[in-house]
């Protein structure tokens, strides 16, 4: 199911260029579950110059950011009920404390991270956090994650991908996994209502 709404919002944002990519990126933000990220590759890999690099980046980081005010607004009116509804009690409770103790650095790692962005939105809303440091921190962590995407993709796509094909490439990105998580585990597992 969620295999054939990717595939249905995808085909019919790559119609619509940036503008299809700025609608992806703010709902995606707010409440739908497709990442901007399956459309800001394949463009970034297509683009014709570092111009039009920059407007993919651009649309990619503000949509993004502006849909998540959406998120936040939803949480701030939703409150505790829609959390809860809409995620476990224990993603609810780490989530809440993940921007409860971290503030902006919190909106910073979900906002750079896997972490569905709008999960940290609603929960941001719900806490009533600081609107103004909720913006900063996702204009900061979506602007790293998508200008790392455009940047690698856009500049070193032919060679990335290249190296794609390289088995000592997927060992090296293996072991770098391994040891992100072992670290981002522990850490993640600790952030519970009773610490």
């Amino acid at each position: 199911m969620i295999d054939e709404i990717t595939d249905f919002v995808l085909d019919w944002a790559d119609g619509f260029g940036l503008i299809g990519l700025a609608i992806v990126s703010s709902t995606e933000a707010a409440f739908q579950p497709v990442p901007p990220d399956l459309l800001v590759m394949p463009m970034s890999l297509s683009a014709d110059g570092p111009l039009e690099l920059f407007l993919i980046f651009s649309v990619a980081t503000l949509s993004s950011v502006l849909g998540s005010l959406g998120g936040y607004a939803i949480g701030f009116y939703g409150g505790r009920p829609l959390l809860e509804r809409f995620a476990s009690t224990d993603n609810s409770e780490k989530l809440d404390n993940l921007v409860s103790r971290y503030g902006s650095a919190g909106i910073f790692i979900a906002a750079v991270s896997p972490i569905p962005y709008k999960a940290l939105a609603w929960t941001a809303g719900a806490g009533k956090m600081n609107i103004r440091i909720f913006i900063v921190a996702g204009l900061i962590g979506r602007g790293i994650r998508f200008g790392l995407e455009v940047t690698i993709l856009g500049f070193y796509g032919d060679e990335f991908l290249s190296q794609l094909e390289n088995p000592l490439a997927w060992l090296m990105l293996g072991i770098f996994s391994i040891f992100i998580y072992s670290i981002m585990k522990p850490w993640w597992n600790k952030i519970s209502s009773n610490l």
